[in-house]
C-alpha cells in the first residue's frame, strides 16, 4: 500500500470495518475484461487467516469464472462522508474499505454450507442461533451454489481520495477515478 499513514495493521479494526460493511464486491478477469458482482456476505476471521462466504445461482458468468481458476480480488466499503471545501478541487471524500485478494472455491460439505448460511444470516440480520428450522437450512443449502473466498492478501484504507480527478473514456462509456496523488 502507497500510503502506510492509511494502512492498519490490527486485525480486530479490520474485522470491524468488515463487520460494518453490507456488501462485498468480487472482480474476476475475463479475458480483457473485468467482471465485478456485488454479494451479500458471511465473514469469519480465525487465527489471522479470514474467509468470506456467499450464495447465488447454480449457473451464470460468476460461477463459470470460478471454475476456470478462481482467483479474485475483493472490496468492502463504509462510512462514506463528502467533505465540502470553498472550491471544487478543495472537497474530498473519507470512508473505511478492506481490499484485496484471493482465491474462491465450491463449498461442497453439507456441514460447511450449513455455517456458511448461519455466518451470512448472523452478519445480514445480526442475529445470532438456529434462525430456522433444520429442514429449511438443508433446503436453502442444497438449493444455491455456495463459494467460500480465502483471503490472501489485505490491505486497509481509511480515508480516500483528495485532488484531481482523472476521467477514462472507455468504448462503453466513461469510467470516474479519483487521482489520489495529492492527498
Amino acid at each position: 500500500m502507497r500510503r502506510s499513514d492509511r494502512e492498519i495493521r490490527e486485525a480486530e479494526r479490520i474485522d470491524a470495518i468488515i463487520s460494518s460493511c453490507h456488501c462485498c464486491r468480487l472482480g474476476f478477469c475475463d479475458g480483457k475484461d473485468a467482471y465485478i458482482v456485488p454479494l451479500n456476505f458471511g465473514f469469519c476471521s480465525e487465527g489471522g487467516k479470514r474467509a468470506f462466504y456467499f450464495h447465488s445461482a447454480k449457473e451464470g458468468r460468476k460461477i463459470e469464472l470460478i471454475a476456470r481458476n478462481g482467483h479474485a480480488g475483493f472490496e468492502l466499503d463504509t462510512g462514506y462522508a463528502l467533505k465540502t471545501g470553498e472550491t471544487a478541487c478543495s472537497h474530498s471524500a473519507r470512508f473505511q474499505s478492506v481490499i484485496g485478494s484471493g482465491t474462491v472455491s465450491f463449498v461442497e460439505e453439507t456441514a460447511e454450507k450449513e455455517t456458511a448460511l448461519r455466518l451470512l444470516m448472523e452478519h445480514n440480520t445480526g442475529r445470532t442461533g438456529n434462525l430456522h428450522p433444520p429442514c429449511w437450512m438443508r433446503s436453502a443449502c442444497s438449493g444455491w451454489t455456495w463459494k467460500r473466498f480465502h483471503v490472501r492478501s489485505i490491505c486497509r484504507i481509511e480515508e480516500a481520495f483528495r485532488g484531481p480527478v482523472l476521467v477514462m473514456n472507455m468504448p462503453k462509456g466513461k469510467i470516474v477515478l479519483a487521482d489520489t496523488g495529492n492527498v
